[in-house]
């Protein structure tokens, strides 16, 4: 079976994927608009987006090429010391990653920024063409996303032969998205947390009221993390996926002088993409439905289609049916977490009505009871993780030595199989939250706002499941780079002489060491970034004063009186840019003192408390802020007293600290754990041979 051939296969579903999301842009650009407030609001949001993005590549292009100056003297073994080609080939790479998902992000705001204002307008005729605007515009974004992960990872095993080399595009993925997701996050909360409080609290004017100077960097917010963030996060985490499972594919081949386990990857991976494309393009919704159950029903018709998929390409090719079997219980446990994350995060379950019922009772009962049920949600979520990479090891135990750890990375394969329909849903719901905001200042009606609304609920719920279906891949994907980890070292060991690692005792007091400092991190990462959105609010909300006591006529919404949005943006731009790079740099510095204190046995313990850490806390804020979020919407959509009321007021506050857990720090953990992850398996040369211990 030649591995070649299924590259090869790969790059054409990756071509066909881009095909496609060029019509879907097309598609969404045709639609109508004509109110010329939305436009010039549109534009606006379209500007600060671009204009955020543009600053924040320029830094992340400089952090790039000192990196990659680094990877080409270090990487994979010191320059003087080893062949200066594969020093060339990993610097290369890892540039091609840092590239591919700085587009990806690009691409995403692009159509988003299009999107809103079309659903906006399209609102005017009903529910079912704004739906399919804001849908076919998320979709361009799965699409570009997911096509790019597959093409970058094709193309480069394709030209360079070279499993090393596929981590440095890896690298350079999770290395821009983990700045990405951090800088996008630090600056939707600074603007949305200002808004809230100064707008809802403080002088109880509507959500997205054109007084409130920060309103149009709120909606930029969306963009930039919800969107281009996003985007980068689930690119990191595919490709980080696909990398670690064609380390161990590759290794075990070549030890059977084979290439079924590499052509297995590149198929099963190809197809999940191809399901995508399927499932975006009969996702469809009646006059009078429902978003969420259309977008839900999406998501479970692709499942079915690659299920289907794979099990013929499974006959056809003999490929192994235990391997396709930990590959759909992935698949089919992804699902599960998040329909157990739904059921904590929609407003219409008992969780979120709890809470929303606890908020009449002031602010101090809203985050209790919303900390308390995130705490209790953690738990469908980590007994999945841990159900699916267990029945995926036990399942390929058998086939023979290092299969079990293989199973679980295509387990991460195949729960990840569907990320294009995944992105598709979850940048659905900033272009519909901007929609609803554009209807607003548009003056459309109370018609529009209720159709906007509506879909915005169905976003919001959406994308609380699939920021417990990221966090979850991430968990199994990061366990598939422990393995990729420790292939990597025993390849090195090998080579040097030297023995290898069959596993990480934790009673050695050296794998205890790291592990109890990889646990720490991902709480000292969230805090650097909660911290930074803290400060960065504090400036806005005093710029936002200024401008109410300074602009005559601005509180009463005189015409002709506008506040001055450029100077809310400028401040959330700055501030992000400034907070993205510390907390990033401290856990990949983190990552290399271990690995030089401790050596390969610190290491994994290291990676071993950051994993369980990092998921702990990446589900309990992404729950606890998504149940926040919808807990005030309750509340908004006229129950336990509606808006202005005591309990409306509790949940705005509630709401306010959710925003940075749900959508700062708690996506960006798993975006985290996938860099150090990476960091220690490139590396993991000079940790054997350079530790002190």
């Amino acid at each position: 079976m030649n591995v070649i051939s299924f590259e090869i296969f790969s790059i054409i579903i990756a071509l066909a994927s881009f095909i496609f999301a060029a019509w879907l842009y097309k598609w969404v650009q045709k639609q109508p608009s004509s109110n010329e407030k939305i436009a010039e609001v549109g534009k606006l949001i379209r500007q600060g987006a671009a204009t955020f993005l543009n600053k924040e590549y320029r830094v992340l292009t400089r952090f790039a090429g000192v990196a990659a100056v680094l990877i080409l003297i270090f990487l994979p073994s010191p320059i003087w010391s080893g062949n200066i080609i594969k020093n060339i080939t990993m610097a290369i790479s890892y540039i091609a990653g840092t590239i591919f998902s700085a587009i990806a992000g690009k691409i995403g705001i692009e159509v988003a920024t299009i999107a809103n204002v079309k659903a906006a307008e399209a609102a005017k005729k009903g529910i079912k063409p704004s739906f399919m605007t804001g849908f076919r515009g998320g979709a361009v974004m799965g699409m570009a996303v997911v096509g790019s992960s597959l093409l970058g990872v094709a193309a480069v095993l394709l030209i360079t032969n070279n499993t090393t080399a596929l981590l440095g595009f890896s690298f350079g993925a999770s290395s821009l998205a983990l700045f990405a997701k951090a800088g996008g996050g630090i600056y939707t909360k600074t603007a949305d947390i200002s808004a809230d409080l100064v707008g809802k609290v403080e002088l109880g004017i509507p959500e997205d009221d054109p007084r409130n100077p920060a309103v149009i960097a709120d909606n930029v917010g969306d963009n930039v993390g919800d969107v281009a963030g996003m985007g980068a996060d689930l690119f990191d985490s595919n490709v980080a996926s696909m990398s670690a499972a064609l380390v161990m594919a590759v290794s075990l081949d070549r030890i059977a002088n084979s290439e079924v386990n590499a052509s297995m990857v590149f198929c099963y991976a190809a197809l999940g993409l191809l399901a995508s494309i399927i499932g975006v393009g009969m996702a469809r919704i009646g006059k009078k439905g429902d978003p969420t159950k259309a977008l839900n029903n999406s998501t479970y018709v692709t499942t079915g289609v690659y299920i289907v998929l794979t099990l013929i390409a499974t006959y056809v090719f003999e490929f192994s049916w235990r391997i396709w079997g930990a590959c759909v219980v992935g698949l089919i446990v992804g699902v599960i977490i998040g329909i157990a994350t739904d059921y904590f995060t929609n407003d219409t379950k008992k969780p979120v009505q709890y809470v929303a019922r606890a908020s009449k009772s002031g602010p101090a009962f809203t985050i209790l009871s919303g900390i308390s049920y995130a705490m209790l949600s953690v738990l469908p979520a980590m007994i999945g993780i841990a159900f699916a990479s267990l029945m995926a090891y036990k399942l390929c135990e058998p086939i023979g030595d290092g299969y079990a750890m293989f199973g679980i990375s295509m387990s991460a394969v195949g729960m990840l199989s569907i990320v294009g329909m995944i992105i598709s849903n979850d940048a659905y719901g900033p272009i519909v939250d901007n929609a609803r905001g554009l209807a607003e200042m548009g003056n459309l009606g109370d018609d529009v706002l209720q159709i906007t609304d509506e879909l915005d609920s169905a976003g919001n719920t959406v994308k609380a499941v699939t920021k417990g279906f990221a966090i979850a891949a991430a968990g199994l994907t990061v366990i598939a780079l422990l393995g990729a980890f420790m292939s990597e070292v025993n390849t090195a060991a090998a080579e040097l002489n030297l023995p290898g690692l069959e596993g990480f005792d934790i009673i050695n007091p050296v794998v205890f060491f790291g592990l109890l400092i990889g646990a720490a991190i991902p709480l000292v990462f969230s805090a650097m970034l909660m911290l930074g959105v803290d400060r960065n609010a504090q400036r806005m909300v005093a710029e936002i004063h200024r401008q109410f006591k300074e602009i005559v006529g601005l509180k009463e919404g005189k015409p002709g009186v506008n506040p001055e949005y450029d100077k809310s943006i400028e401040i959330a731009t700055t501030g992000a840019i400034r907070e993205l790079i510390p907390a990033g740099l401290m856990a990949i510095v983190a990552t290399l003192v271990v690995g030089f204190v401790g050596g390969v046995q610190a290491i994994g313990g290291f990676l071993a408390g950051n994993i369980v850490s990092g998921l702990l806390f990446a589900l309990f804020m992404s729950n606890a802020g998504g149940r926040w979020d919808n807990s005030k919407k309750y509340v908004e959509a006229g129950n336990e007293g509606g808006k202005g009321s005591d309990a409306h007021k509790s949940a705005v506050v509630g709401d306010t600290v959710g925003d940075p857990f749900k959508d700062t720090a708690g996506p960006s953990i798993n975006t985290q754990i996938t860099v150090v992850s990476l960091v220690a398996s490139l590396l993991s040369t000079l940790f054997l041979t350079l530790s002190i211990f």
